[in-house]
């Protein structure tokens, strides 16, 4: 009996392993090394069938080894990174720091590895090449990537052991005056493909005599992860999220199919779609948007030198109370404080668009605030322009290629109206606690708030929301491995609890900049909308092929994407 007793635990030990065997084959992605990894030849067919356009994804620091270096502009040209496919805005994305040993590939290195760069991209023109992708995604079971143009600072655009697909090369722009839906006419619109970056729209929308709700980076495409992340512009207090005027969407699916997702067809697809997380959903090919009449506006740019935290506080309390002030003229705005250490000062850069408005009624609008803000400091330079909104929101480059991490909340306009005080404190103590800069957001409010009856996937916190407050955590290159793990959770450990002071808890957070660690990111990122978002995620794509950290779906996979933890 003894001896049977043990064979028949032998017997369960080795069906046991058989089972966590099969389990983890059949719920991890494939890899190199893989018994059932794509063989060259597999790759080169799928080649073949893309007319060439399959290509080895490098790091940035590899690419510009292999064409005899970069320069200083170029390294930190997002116009130039763009063109790039393995290449992120923010280097650390491309570093793989957690595995044994690192794989790293920094500027100037003699020995790079190839970090969480994808091994291939598909530098798609088509929606055939998106499809061709998606197949031999699913087919082989690999990792699955997306990319627009590498202005992503949580790293959804990349992914170890992944195969990428670019949509950089889809630059189509159609204007039309009326844009018809199932009959209906939307009005005024433009249809923008997945590559086309907002410098280069605002340019041809000027030409139309059009404008539409963007971002002022130069490089973001608006029909990308913009789009899906809900989209915040200088011009939300005025006419509302990008999402909110968004009106179609190409895409394709997980199941390679190619559909026209708007309020008549795939409505499922198209409220998730709108503020539902980047990523998570399928390829979009393009997006249409609602356009509206071109008009003259005021840009303000003011920067105001401080000596201390607590002056750098009171001045922030004061724009907390003066906040109000241009509510009537829709104002939006970017105040930017942060320490200036060659200067020993702590500095506040207000940059202001005054849709509609002169610029003697812009400086009536500030004067207030900048009458009380000379109490705690000096007004270094002030400088206000009016002319073109399309010229005022153009940049022409993002400086880029550094290492960084953010984290960030949605501010109540409650807490404006209520602790303004409060506010100004919360900026001195995170100073206090090694901030290097405090990025505010005035995109909320005003039509932002009055759309709150359109039924999306925004976070509702949105709709009652003043500001997006976001705070980046920055490190050099030769930063050790334990130090930048502790940079890279400073948000969560030293400053979340700080800011929650003003922001609560649980709060809420624009997920296009904000926290990768986020631990509860399902109510951070979205909110009492996730539930109908997985169920929707699992209808439209119940393999998992588009899985991006913190967003639908990813808690399902590990860190990396490559296998199930459920």
């Amino acid at each position: 009996m003894a001896k049977l007793a043990f064979l028949l635990k032998q017997l369960c030990f080795i069906v046991l392993l058989l089972c966590v065997s099969y389990t983890r084959a059949r719920y991890c992605r494939t890899v190199p090394g893989d018994p059932s990894f794509p063989s060259g030849d597999e790759w080169n067919s799928l080649n073949y069938s893309l007319s060439g356009r399959l290509v080895k994804a490098v790091p940035s620091a590899e690419f510009c080894d292999m064409h005899g270096g970069c320069t200083d502009a170029e390294w930190t040209s997002a116009v130039f990174r763009a063109n790039i496919p393995g290449a992120m805005n923010q280097v650390n994305w491309e570093q793989d720091y957690e595995s044994i040993p690192p794989s790293i590939c920094e500027r100037n290195s003699t020995d790079c590895g190839q970090g969480d760069v994808p091994l291939y991209a598909i530098l798609a023109e088509s929606v055939q090449d998106v499809q061709a992708g998606i197949e031999f995604s699913s087919t082989h079971n690999l990792r699955l990537a997306v990319k627009a143009s590498g202005h992503d600072y949580l790293g959804r655009s990349t992914a170890r052991n992944s195969l990428l697909i670019s949509t950089h090369m889809f630059q189509n722009i159609t204007f039309v005056d009326n844009f018809t839906v199932s009959g209906y006419d939307e009005g005024s619109a433009v249809t923008v493909g997945s590559g086309v970056p907002l410098n280069t729209l605002y340019k041809a929308a000027k030409e139309q005599g059009k404008i539409l709700v963007g971002a002022v980076a130069a490089t973001v495409v608006a029909a990308g992860g913009y789009i899906q992340g809900g989209g915040h512009s200088a011009l939300s207090p005025l006419l509302g999220l990008a999402s909110d005027n968004v009106i179609e969407f190409e895409v394709v699916t997980a199941n390679s199919t190619y559909l026209k997702v708007n309020g008549k067809q795939n409505t499922d697809l198209f409220w998730a779609l709108r503020g539902g997380g980047a990523g998570s959903w399928g390829v979009v090919v393009s997006a249409t948007f609602r356009t509206f009449p071109t008009f003259s506006a005021t840009y303000s740019l003011i920067s105001i030198a401080v000596n201390d935290t607590v002056a750098i506080g009171s001045i922030m309390a004061s724009h907390a109370k003066h906040i109000f002030d241009w509510d009537d003229l829709y104002v939006g705005q970017y105040f930017y404080a942060y320490e200036n250490t060659t200067a020993n000062a702590y500095m506040l850069a207000l940059t202001s668009y005054f849709p509609k408005t002169s610029s003697d009624d812009a400086s009536t609008a500030l004067k207030p605030f900048l009458d009380e803000a000379k109490q705690f400091g000096q007004i270094v330079s002030q400088l206000s322009i009016e002319g073109n909104i399309n010229d005022e929101v153009t940049s022409v480059d993002d400086a880029v290629g550094f290492n960084a991490v953010l984290g960030s909340r949605l501010i109540p306009e409650s807490v404006y109206h209520d602790h303004p005080d409060t506010i100004g404190h919360v900026y001195t103590q995170l100073f206090n606690a090694g901030a290097v800069a405090v990025l505010g957001h005035l995109v909320a409010g005003g039509m932002v708030s009055e759309n709150g009856c359109i039924d999306s996937a925004v976070h509702p916190a949105w709709r009652t929301a003043k500001t997006h407050i976001v705070l980046p955590n920055i490190w050099e290159d030769s930063t050790t491995l334990s130090n930048i793990s502790l940079i890279q959770n400073t948000f969560k450990n030293l400053q979340l609890p700080i800011l929650e002071q003003i922001a609560g808890s649980p709060g809420a957070a624009y997920s296009n900049e904000a926290d990768s660690l986020e631990e509860d990111f399902r109510t951070t990122f979205f909110g009492p909308n996730y539930p109908r978002l997985d169920d929707i995620k699992r209808r439209y794509d119940p393999m998992d092929l588009f899985i991006v950290a913190a967003g639908v779906g990813s808690d399902r996979w590990d860190k990396d994407g490559l296998c199930r933890v459920d």
